[in-house]
């Protein structure tokens, strides 16, 4: 059994994006308020974490998380990786490393970003982190868990989406080409990102989310990654085709 928690549905500004007076932002219905997007993932007493963004200390302490198994990254962007430090109280209370994994590209920003993390001359309290580089072409095993690579594209940046059983996430996207496309068919759940309704450079739009969920033709399909720019949750929820709906914060699904 999955149990997916829906950590944060948001883009990268969040929604309320700061000094924002539009309707969305001001909004007073909890569905409306979206921490930067992350999911974790729940089997056996296992907990993995897809993202650490800027919230992420924030929805640990929301879900009253205890213990954290391993974190995988879809890409290097500050509103998906940025409180990767906050690893240091699971490092404290798990007398563990955390396990990283994420493509080339994305733990050699990290690595970067993260540069007193990783450097010879290590500082007391630091955090311990363990990095293993994915490819999308090997499938991978966490936590007991065999994960399946996805590479999309975030404009001309690629992002990896994941397949866990019959879940997949997929997030920053705004191309999928077929043969990544074939790893997602089958799948019983699909949280894919939908942006907004206007075109955008580098994610998909609601009628595109709409159109490559109802190729993929999941049992269900939850839109996150959203912007202030979408609408109202209410609203919106009541134009989606049968069996797709938008995820919103605290969102949890259980899946065999």
């Amino acid at each position: 059994m999955l149990q997916i928690t829906f950590l944060g549905t948001g883009t990268s500004q969040g929604i309320p994006m700061i000094a924002c007076p539009c309707p969305i932002c001001q909004s007073t219905n909890s569905k409306d308020k979206r921490l930067r997007s992350s999911v974790m993932i729940e089997c056996d007493g296992q907990n993995l974490v897809i993202d650490t963004g800027p919230d992420f200390r924030t929805q640990m302490l929301r879900e009253h998380v205890k213990t954290l198994n391993a974190i995988l990254f879809t890409h290097q962007h500050k509103d998906h990786t940025a409180c990767l430090d906050d690893v240091r109280a699971f490092n404290h209370f798990m007398k563990m490393p955390m396990p990283v994994y994420g493509s080339a590209h994305c733990l050699a920003a990290v690595k970067h970003d993260f540069e007193y993390v990783f450097s010879g001359n290590k500082y007391p309290g630091i955090p311990e982190i363990n990095l293993h580089e994915i490819s999308k072409n090997n499938l991978f095993e966490v936590c007991g868990l065999k994960i399946i690579p996805i590479e999309v594209l975030h404009y001309k940046l690629p992002v990896m989406g994941y397949r866990i059983g019959d879940f997949t996430y997929i997030t920053d996207a705004n191309f999928i080409e077929e043969k990544e496309l074939e790893k997602i068919k089958g799948s019983k759940i699909l949280v894919l990102n939908a942006l907004r309704k206007e075109h955008h450079v580098s994610h998909f739009t609601l009628d595109e989310a709409i159109a490559i969920a109802q190729k993929i033709g999941a049992e269900k399909t939850y839109f996150t990654h959203i912007s202030h720019q979408l609408g109202l949750h209410d609203e919106v929820s009541k134009e989606l085709p049968p069996n797709i709906f938008l995820a919103y914060d605290g969102l949890k699904i259980s899946l065999e």
